[in-house]
């Protein structure tokens, strides 16, 4: 009979979780006392308690530093509150989408997960605990208020802290819990339920044929160390094909061999200067968590992420799930370009212009509104999960490819041609002083929000551009009604 324990705590003040759930340093949860225990207590409070015996969570991580410790932490308190059943990715791997997958395949009431996405990692890096709802999306407003509302006011938290699993071992494991019925731990293959979806998807026979017939292309695929790469190796090399050597930094790592796991032009440069060679065709990189991607074609051609689920959208048919769904609707993130608009147009497709968060696609989703969706940060998706799906984008273009037996450069140059071009850039900026960020904010905003701001002129070159639109985008959401503001933004 495994013992409950009732710890007596003191509640954080900041434990507000944001749409990708809590990220902080690795030694914030470490330094300070049962912090990680506080936090996912107070996830595992708002599942109502005559639901908890029933219910089952999904739980899995990117790999890094600090992931096994709260995996572990997860068990024992989930545990001790009656929680029934856990699903865990062997040795705790599962990235964003597959865990999205698998809640959505086997009705869990939700999951953890623990990630701090393309943010650095190992011992001086960053971690993250994000929970997502029975959807397969990341917990709205309403939820992720819940939980910081009581991690403010927490005092104890419960454990059975004698309870340990061995998430290498696929198979379940049954606890005896005091209070409690038996308590199932169940660790399952990371990869296999994510492979069925994907070929109930895609036409994996043409895509064997593409990456492994007799004209096959050749590609370079790079996970970056994060979790994507057991999932290229038995998806992409196994099933389909693929030399064993076109998929790089495949085996996840604490602190994803040292680099910074964000795929870019800045943090994939490796994979940018292989891809300037010439040897090969098309090219891929994955951030730690799976979620976002980067395409890029012959002698490194860019494909920027506005500009990726655009072509997608005009070459959608290349897609057999939706050949049989049809489209919905189509949706971006209003920081990104207008290209998926111009798609939209042409093609007679609704379009909706979201806040950042994809939560706001996952609402359109659930009401049966939107098919597919991006964002200018390198994610992009459909309505067949309820997270942006990276590995699903890159089979997405090879597809397209496929289809269309042309170069991503000529495809991409054939769609500009078409649909009109728009230009996008995106500047990041790293470890800044937050103090300092918001005070540029609020001064942005006085100078922008002042009337004599609209209308006036600023010069590039021999380009001048005039400020047609100067405010803080709102939305209303077409299906709850609720409203989000607070991103600036400027139209010219």
């Amino acid at each position: 009979m495994v013992k409950i324990s009732t710890v007596k705590t003191k509640p954080y003040t900041d434990q507000k979780p944001g749409t990708s759930g809590l990220r902080k340093r690795v030694t914030v949860f470490q330094q300070n006392q049962h912090y990680a225990e506080n936090f996912i207590q107070s996830i595992i409070s708002v599942i109502e308690p005559a639901e908890r015996q029933a219910a089952t969570v999904v739980v899995g991580g990117d790999g890094r530093f600090f992931m096994k410790d709260a995996i572990q932490l997860i068990v024992q308190i989930a545990a001790a509150n009656g929680i029934g059943n856990l699903v865990i990715g062997q040795n705790g791997i599962m990235s964003t989408p597959a865990v999205s997958c698998v809640i959505r395949k086997i009705k869990a009431v939700g999951g953890i997960i623990l990630t701090a996405s393309h943010n650095p990692g190992g011992p001086n890096g960053d971690f993250g605990i994000k929970y997502n709802i029975a959807s397969g999306g990341p917990a709205p407003e309403g939820i992720t208020n819940k939980i910081f509302e009581i991690s403010k006011s927490l005092q104890e938290y419960h454990i059975c802290p004698e309870l340990k699993v061995d998430l290498s071992k696929i198979g379940k494991q049954t606890f005896e819990v005091e209070s409690f019925k038996p308590f199932t731990v169940e660790i399952v293959d990371s990869v296999e339920a994510y492979a069925e979806m994907l070929r109930g998807i895609f036409d994996f026979a043409a895509l064997k044929e593409l990456l492994s017939g007799a004209s096959h292309i050749n590609v370079r695929l790079d996970a970056m160390h994060g979790v994507v790469g057991p999932y290229v190796k038995k998806i992409v090399c196994e099933e389909l094909g693929s030399p064993a050597n076109s998929a790089v930094n495949c085996v996840p790592q604490e602190d994803f061999g040292g680099h910074h796991p964000d795929p870019n032009l800045t943090y994939a440069a490796d994979l940018v200067s292989t891809m300037k060679g010439g040897e090969y065709d098309f090219g891929a990189a994955f951030d730690g968590d799976g979620d976002r991607n980067m395409v890029l074609g012959k002698h490194g051609f860019f494909v920027n992420p506005s500009d990726s689920v655009a072509v997608i959208a005009a070459n959608i048919t290349s897609i057999p799930y939706f050949q049989k769904t049809g489209v919905k609707g189509l949706a971006r993130s209003m920081p990104t370009s207008g290209a998926l608009d111009n798609v939209a147009k042409a093609l007679q497709m609704q379009l909706y212009e979201t806040p950042t968060g994809w939560k706001f696609f996952g609402n359109l989703m659930d009401a049966g509104k939107l098919s597919l969706c991006g964002e200018e940060s390198f994610g992009t998706g459909s309505d067949h999960i309820r997270e942006k799906d990276g590995l699903w984008a890159v089979l997405a273009w090879l597809s397209i490819l496929a289809t269309r037996k042309q170069s991503v450069e000529d495809i991409m140059k054939d769609h500009w041609q078409k649909f009109g071009r728009n230009f996008f850039t995106r500047y990041d900026y790293e470890e800044v002083d937050s103090d300092a960020a918001n005070k540029m904010i609020k001064d942005l905003e006085t100078t922008m929000f002042d009337p004599s701001f609209k209308g006036k002129k600023f010069s590039s070159g021999d380009k001048t551009y005039e400020v047609a639109i100067a405010d803080n985008f709102a939305y209303t959401d077409p299906v709850d009604g609720s409203v989000s503001k607070n991103q600036v933004r400027s139209l010219q």
